[in-house]
């Protein structure tokens, strides 16, 4: 025991040691070397050539791409160049993703990269050699954070002819620069959250990513990346966005050889194929199906859909149907088998006008859009829990008793209207699933005319609607189902499990749709909407109050349900209650501690990704809220995104080169103060603020 206690101290000094040597070679500069070269001998006037910024990096440092990820800065430079020379941007080499802590995903390179600019000399000059030279900035990370530059310069002689130069390096990160476009077919649409990448990059591809490159302001979620399952070819990848989507796709073969692929919103070669959407130019290209196979398809893919996870509650509402009706006169089945299916036409045929209508305005509409609305999401989540509280008992779904005697001769329509609106309740469910053969004849209906959109559309209900049709239509099948008992009561109530986990589907499409806030306004409406519904099954359909009363009460629920449902949200802010963070400087710091107040400075910064995890696994705490608030601790947030002198002044004095650090100043002019560890953890946070 007491060995391994030595050697755990001996590895803990170790990396400490090691993580120190790593920060004082960064603080010298050393963490990485900059250097310019070009790809010629000499300068040719009017001739152009090419100049890299070559960054090498230590073991365990990373330098970012132009797109650095969740957090950190790209590698800019600042040209000084002579009169009448011009430089284009720096093209920049496939990167890598960089995954830490706290779903952090980063986009950079480590080891080496050669950032690459084409420079375009005048015509003439006069003189015999050229200096080119800039100041480079950058950040490099490891477990520290530091912004790093330096004045790099390459002097050049002119000539009126040149010999290649420094060919290695130029070929090699000229193979790791993206391709004006992808090699392989691949198709970009939409999804409900964002823009959806399906590629077939061919068997040799072991992983194919997306490296985004938003434009400002715009916001990208968490990428995923689906490999080809069995028997299929295509990538899906989905990025959850607004906007157009521009990036670079990458490959990675299984000898570990990486080439990159530009994906614009407008692509420039033919292997791109873009659904319509706002902001297309180029037309969809048209689907080799014919009319005949768009409908077989269709029509075998409503039929497979009956068999998909995603409508196992339609197949549910079925099934207790057959149970129900086999009670009943065997010749009216049929009926309610025929209303069951116009139901399931009529929505398929609103569905298909409804999304005609929007093409031609341009907006966009395609397959089950309807789902991309969080109020029809949201209306639908209330009928779902409504139904399923009704099958569980809670109370009953039927008419006042005068006027079930004034429509009693209306009893068979309206069993038939019930039909009716079943098949569309349970068609509406099973919309935003894709079955085998739905896709190719959906994305061959949604390229052609009005005619076919209906044609397509309609052998879809058919092939859903076909087994229901079938079964009331024999009604001699109809002895394989069990008599009628209590038993059905238990069937009832066991139908109403798929229709709670569709609610909690429904909630899952909320919360990625509007974060949190939402998904909890939800489920207070819906306490809401159950309390409700059982003060109707409990009192109001057993007699107890009066109808008076009742339209009372339930107005008076509605509008607790509607104030529950708009004000949740802000009420759950969890930066309501957040730490109270002044601006850093001197002299503010040196008046709170002449006050005798307890400080706790924390010196961080946009792009410092330790900094960011810090924050979230360690700060921002209920715990440690508590503590600042009941201490009266002030808070200075020491902000060095920016070059800030004074910062970086207090940052040397504590032998710092970088951030994060944190200091602890204790109330009393004579406590020295506390400096933390640079990775907190909540418990070290709370000890260090305990010491008086």
């Amino acid at each position: 025991m007491r060995t391994s206690l030595v050697l755990l101290l001996f590895c803990l000094l170790s990396c400490i040691l090691c993580g120190r040597a790593l920060a004082q070679q960064s603080e010298r500069g050393g963490a990485v070397e900059a250097t310019l070269v070009a790809d010629t001998s000499a300068i040719v006037p009017g001739k152009p050539f090419r100049i890299g910024l070559y960054l090498r990096m230590l073991p365990g440092w990373h330098t970012y791409w132009q797109y650095p990820g969740d957090v950190g800065l790209p590698t800019t430079i600042k040209w000084d160049l002579p009169s009448g020379f011009r430089i284009g941007p720096f093209q920049w080499p496939i990167p890598k993703r960089i995954t830490l802590a706290g779903d952090i995903v980063d986009y950079g390179y480590d080891g080496e990269t050669l950032l690459i600019a084409e420079v375009q000399p005048p015509i003439e000059i006069h003189t015999n050699k050229i200096v080119l030279q800039g100041k480079a900035n950058w950040l490099v990370c490891a477990k520290l954070c530091v912004p790093g530059e330096a004045n790099v310069s390459l002097t050049l002689p002119v000539e009126k002819s040149a010999l290649p130069k420094n060919g290695e390096i130029f070929n090699r990160f000229d193979q790791q620069l993206p391709a004006p476009c992808p090699s392989f077919p691949v198709t970009v649409s939409q999804f409900a959250t964002g823009m959806q990448i399906t590629a077939q990059p061919g068997p040799e591809v072991a992983k194919l990513s997306f490296y985004p490159l938003p434009v400002a302001d715009q916001k990208i979620g968490k990428i995923s990346e689906t490999p080809p399952s069995d028997g299929q070819k295509w990538w899906v990848i989905k990025v959850p966005t607004v906007g157009n989507l521009r990036g670079v796709l990458v490959t990675e073969s299984k000898d570990g050889s990486r080439y990159g692929y530009s994906l614009n919103e407008v692509p420039p070669c033919d292997s791109v194929d873009v659904l319509p959407t706002k902001q297309t130019i180029n037309p969809p290209k048209t689907s080799s199906l014919t009319l005949w196979q768009g409908i077989f398809y269709g029509f075998l893919g409503g039929l497979i859909l009956n068999l998909m996870p995603c409508v196992f509650p339609v197949i549910s509402l079925k099934i207790f149907g057959f149970v129900r009706q086999a009670g009943e006169k065997r010749r009216s089945i049929f009926h309610h088998g025929l209303a069951f299916t116009a139901g399931v036409f009529t929505w398929f045929f609103a569905l298909a006008a409804g999304i005609i209508f929007l093409q031609r305005r341009g907006h966009e509409a395609l397959w089950a859009f309807q789902f991309q609305n969080p109020a029809f999401i949201f209306v639908i989540l209330a009928i779902v829990f409504v139904f399923a509280l009704n099958l569980l008992g809670v109370f009953e779904i039927y008419l006042p008793g005068s006027a079930t005697t004034q429509l009693a001769r209306w009893t068979e329509l309206q069993g038939l209207s019930g039909s009716f609106f079943q098949g569309i309740f349970a068609t509406l469910l099973a919309t935003p699933c894709t079955a085998p053969f739905l896709g190719a004849a959906l994305g061959f209906a949604l390229s052609q005319d009005t005619t076919v959109i209906f044609s397509v559309f309609a052998s879809i209900a058919l092939g859903l609607a076909l087994p229901y049709l079938l079964l009331s239509a024999q009604t001699g099948w109809m002895r394989f189902l069990p008599r009628p008992g209590v038993w059905m009561e238990r069937v009832k109530q066991f139908m109403a499990f798929p229709l709670l986990a569709t609610a909690v589907w429904l909630l899952m499409i909320l919360g990625s749709q509007h974060g949190l806030p939402a998904v909890v306004a939800a489920l207070v409406f819906l306490l809401c909407l159950a309390f409700c519904c059982w003060l109707i099954g409990a009192f109001v359909q057993t007699g107890i109050i009066g109808w008076g009363r009742r339209l009372l009460m339930l107005a008076l629920l509605g509008i607790i349900a509607v104030v529950a449902f708009f004000t949740w949200p802000t009420r759950m802010d969890p930066h309501a209650a957040g730490i109270l963070w002044r601006p850093y400087s001197k002299a503010a710091l040196q008046e709170a501690l002449d006050a005798g107040k307890p400080v706790f400075v924390d010196f961080t910064a946009d792009w410092c990704l330790t900094c960011k995890f810090n924050e979230k696994t360690a700060i921002e705490r209920p715990a440690v809220r508590a503590v600042f608030r009941a201490r009266h601790i002030v808070a200075f947030k020491a902000d060095w995104t920016k070059k800030n002198p004074e910062i970086t002044e207090a940052l040397r004095s504590f032998g710092r080169a970088g951030v994060p650090l944190y200091v602890f100043y204790p109330a009393g002019k004579q406590v020295p103060p506390v400096i933390l560890p640079e990775i907190l953890t909540e418990s070290i946070l709370l000890k260090s603020l305990s010491v008086k």
